[in-house]
């Protein structure tokens, strides 16, 4: 068993996100296990870049309303107490809405190399701003 009292909160790298987002780890990847966990705040109107995970990804919301797209254009509006699944390899987005903050817990089982994300470009203003209109 460990122990754990707390982990230091990182402000989320720009390269792979827009706005504010800071970042608490709750597990990483270590060998032999493969879970990646960690409390990702959003502040309005921050968001990932678009991605996708080899294996899929579990996001669970703990505060305040945010969104998820996808290549598609679809949207879901996710909310405190909601999971959303997102499936393997596909390319998406999350992040908060513009007017309210949103928190969720991360979950992402490793491929063996890392967490399995593939990092991609921004999600655009013009993208963002769509998906709000339809959520």
């Amino acid at each position: 068993m460990e122990h754990i009292t707390s982990t230091p909160t990182i402000k989320a790298p720009a390269e792979r996100f827009t706005g504010d987002v800071y970042l608490n780890m709750i597990e990483a990847p270590t060998e032999p296990a493969r879970l990646a966990a960690g409390l990702v705040r959003f502040t309005p109107g921050a968001r990932t870049n678009w991605h996708s995970h080899a294996l899929g990804q579990v996001l669970y919301v703990t505060d305040g309303v945010g969104l998820v797209g996808t290549r598609d254009g679809s949207v879901v509006r996710i909310s405190a107490g909601d999971s959303l699944k997102c499936p393997a390899g596909e390319e998406h987005w999350h992040g908060a809405t513009d007017t309210t903050l949103m928190a969720h817990i991360a979950l992402v089982v490793g491929d063996g190399t890392g967490d399995g994300t593939t990092w991609l470009e921004p999600v655009t203003d013009e993208q963002y701003d769509a998906a709000l209109a339809i959520s």
